[in-house]
């Protein structure tokens, strides 16, 4: 005979947790739209909207943080973390087009794995970049946003990494080729 009451219990208990997984993976495709928009807002050299945009995905992300409560399992859920790599990817982003500098998110703990995940990514919108700066002829703009790229690449190839973030490596890889072809391109036209 079955403990009836143990099978209730575990019925609600898995239901809870999968009306909590829907209401992360609503709430974090939310902030991973907000968080893309905010990336095209910034190669439009709209900081302002890209500001708000960023609000708009820290709100979200905060509101998934709070449904973890006692629930600890949902901070591994997958729509969670990508649309946690997509803010941080901006964030960094927005930060080194405001200071020209790559760091540290002031007033945001983030996991290793999402920080280099979103620092990999920054690669390919710092390439778009430099293409934008090299279609208005700044060359000098061109060689440093190749040199950024080179620089996150070299610290991350520090890292030996492997699995997920392999591949986030060597997306970055490429975008430093693309950077390198890039630059060759401006002044091979320069000449």
């Amino acid at each position: 005979m079955l403990d009836q009451d143990f099978f209730a219990s575990l019925k609600e208990r898995y239901a809870a947790h999968e009306r909590g997984r829907r209401e992360v993976i609503g709430l974090s495709a939310a902030a991973q739209s907000a968080s893309k928009r905010a990336i095209f807002a910034l190669h439009r050299d709209d900081a302002a909207g890209a500001a708000k945009l960023l609000a708009e995905a820290a709100e979200a992300l905060a509101k998934v943080r709070a449904l973890f409560d006692g629930r600890s399992e949902l901070a591994e859920e997958g729509s969670y973390r990508a649309a946690l790599e997509e803010y941080v990817e901006a964030k960094l982003y927005a930060g080194f087009l405001e200071n020209g500098r790559v760091g540290a998110i002031e007033g945001e703990e983030i996991d290793y794995e999402i920080y280099l995940g979103g620092l990999s990514d920054l690669t390919g919108e710092l390439v778009r970049r430099q293409v934008l700066v090299a279609t208005a002829g700044k060359l000098d703009e061109v060689r440093r946003v190749k040199g950024i790229v080179e620089e996150i690449v070299g610290r991350l190839m520090e890292m030996d990494l492997t699995g997920y973030l392999r591949n986030k490596f060597d997306q970055a890889k490429n975008s430093l080729r693309r950077a390198e072809d890039v630059l060759y391109e401006v002044t091979i036209r320069r000449g």
